[in-house]
């Protein structure tokens, strides 16, 4: 469980989620458009993640990337 508030809880940009997934910025973007990855906006306008959602989300893709490698 993460016992740290959410004022302190580390920001990535799109960038850096980008490079986690393996994907375009635009890419992270859309999604957070779609509701699939919530995002903050900075005073200037941009997007931020919170880094415990997007780790979620990204070792709950791991498994469905295995599944799919696997020979028939």
């Amino acid at each position: 469980m993460n016992t740290r508030p959410p004022e302190s809880e580390p920001l990535l940009t799109p960038a850096e989620v980008a490079a986690m997934f393996r994907v375009d910025p635009k890419t992270v973007t859309r999604w957070a458009k779609a509701g699939k990855l919530s995002s903050i906006r900075t005073l200037g306008g941009h997007r931020r993640y919170r880094e415990s959602e997007v780790r979620e989300l990204l070792t709950g893709m791991v498994p469905e990337q295995r599944r799919g490698d696997e020979p028939d």
